[in-house]
């Protein structure tokens, strides 16, 4: 059976907690999502309270790094 949003594509840009758990939904349900992160990393990457949630909400996702 195909996913919801097979053949959706998605570029996640975002920061913090809202946009990568909506990111995260969308690659559970079949988009393929690509974050995109800053050469250092993504900030909540290196927060304490965020770094296990972080983990939690990049999964399914393909990742690129872009010196914007």
């Amino acid at each position: 059976m195909a996913a919801v949003l097979e053949g959706l594509r998605v570029l996640d840009l975002s920061e913090g907690i809202a946009g990568p758990m909506a990111t995260m939904l969308l690659a559970d349900h079949g988009a393929a999502v690509t974050k995109i992160e800053p050469p250092g990393g993504d900030p909540a990457r290196q927060d304490p309270t965020l770094a296990l949630g972080y983990k939690v909400w990049q999964r399914g996702k393909r990742s690129a790094v872009l010196d914007l």
